[in-house]
């Protein structure tokens, strides 16, 4: 109950904060002080809207707001979510374009779980739009999951994606973005052995912890400095009262929006400080950059507890995928036995999370695959955020992956709608 009380103050916490950002812009908006303007109230508005936005955004998924695309034919099309496949943790969701033909790329997005939302690759799937049929991992909050849906570690999200990737047929190219890039190459080694005929055309792997070791990095140090039980205690507690997985153990969004803020403080305290002045002065506004970029970082949405753990402890501190000695459901995974899935690792040669080396180890792992199927390319300049949502990916990386594409396509894969819908509707 300690920890279910600790979860509830820091939502007390929050609460109060966002609390005192509104009540301080409705004074500061009082029509009476409008007669006598003083600029210590509109400074104090000022900070309340500021506020006010920032703690009410840290409880609230964000929208997707892809409404629609301009087509090659000069035509708005309206862009429908389709779930292909819905599960407890999470869905298979597909951006359906009304009104034009099915593209003949067909891309699955692993988003990451790692505390924010699959709607923080909302830029890479509007970039993909017009020119893919884009399917995406929606993982869910897991404050909002019954205890009574069970457990979810790593070895589930493997098996999860192992699953989606049989809904959508062997014609599939599958781009894995950060965190889940380790765990997506055990689903297609996975796959590899256990149904081949279900493997991915092509595995793309961005900017993720194939091999924690090979370029340490500040979250690969905290990994190896804490132990586990540290970490269990510092970390882990129970959901309150308020959400529908009351009771279950997670690594609160909250607590994770913390860790990352602190990285960068200095930088996150300036920004907010300028937004403040901003306000102020009247030249903010709904959708500024300021707010379009922490609207969707202030996201945060819990993870089971076993998720977070067992990611720290088999992918950061024993190094199960690096060294190939990853269990599936009591199935040893050997990414070896990947043969005919084309691999492309990208790496930012900035990366501060998951530094240069990480990534591209994924490729001495695939000691099955030919040479001429193992792709690399690092960008220049490019931090972790650039090289799957930024300018790099936009310029540089986008065009690089979808050649890499079309350069190793398969034909549509026969029984592929059948098999989703049978999962839909499991």
């Amino acid at each position: 109950m300690r920890y279910m009380t600790t979860y509830d103050l820091m939502e007390s916490a929050r609460n109060t904060n966002q609390w005192m950002g509104a009540t301080a812009q409705a004074i500061a908006g009082y029509p009476l002080f409008a007669a006598m303007p003083n600029p210590a109230l509109t400074l104090m508005g000022a900070w309340g809207e500021v506020a006010e936005r920032t703690f009410s955004r840290m409880v609230v998924k964000p929208d997707w707001g892809i409404d629609s695309i301009t087509g090659e034919d000069g035509r708005d099309h309206v862009v429908e979510l389709e779930t292909v496949v819905e599960k407890p943790f999470g869905n298979l969701i597909h951006f359906k374009i009304n009104g034009r033909e099915p593209s003949k790329r067909r891309v699955l997005l692993v988003a990451p779980m790692s505390g924010h939302y699959a709607t923080l690759l909302r830029s890479t799937v509007k970039s993909l739009l017009g020119d893919c049929e884009v399917y995406i991992t929606d993982w869910h909050n897991a404050r909002d999951i019954p205890v009574s849906m069970g457990k979810f570690d790593i070895e589930d999200y493997t098996l999860y994606l192992v699953d989606f990737m049989r809904a959508l047929g062997s014609d599939i190219h599958v781009i894995a973005v950060c965190q889940p890039a380790p765990l997506t190459l055990a689903a297609t080694a996975y796959l590899a052995e256990e149904d081949p005929a279900a493997q991915p055309a092509t595995l793309t792997l961005i900017g993720g912890p194939v091999d924690p070791e090979a370029t340490p990095t500040e979250v690969t140090d905290f990994g190896r400095r804490v132990t586990m039980g540290q970490l269990e205690e510092a970390a882990i507690q129970r959901v309150g009262f308020k959400y529908k997985g009351v009771g279950r153990m997670v690594y609160p969004g909250l607590l994770q929006l913390t860790s990352f803020m602190s990285m960068n403080a200095d930088r996150h305290s300036q920004a907010f400080s300028d937004q403040i002045q901003r306000v102020a002065r009247g030249e903010a506004s709904d959708h500024d950059a300021h707010n379009k970029f922490y609207d969707e970082y202030l996201a945060v949405m819990d993870m089971t507890a076993e998720f977070y753990l067992s990611t720290v402890e088999r992918i950061f501190k024993k190094c199960q995928i690096a060294k190939n000695d990853f269990v599936v459901a009591g199935k040893k995974v050997d990414i070896g036995k990947i043969t005919d899935v084309a691999v492309k690792t990208v790496e930012g040669a900035n990366d501060d999370i998951s530094a240069p080396g990480q990534c591209i180890a994924a490729l001495a792992l695939c000691t099955g695959l030919s040479e001429e199927k193992k792709y690399s390319h690092l960008e220049p300049g490019a931090g972790h955020y650039g090289i799957f949502a930024g300018r790099s990916w936009r310029d540089n990386i986008r065009p690089l992956v979808l050649n890499f594409i079309d350069d190793n396509s398969r034909p549509p894969a026969s029984g592929a709608t059948t098999a989703a819908g049978d999962m839909a509707a499991e």
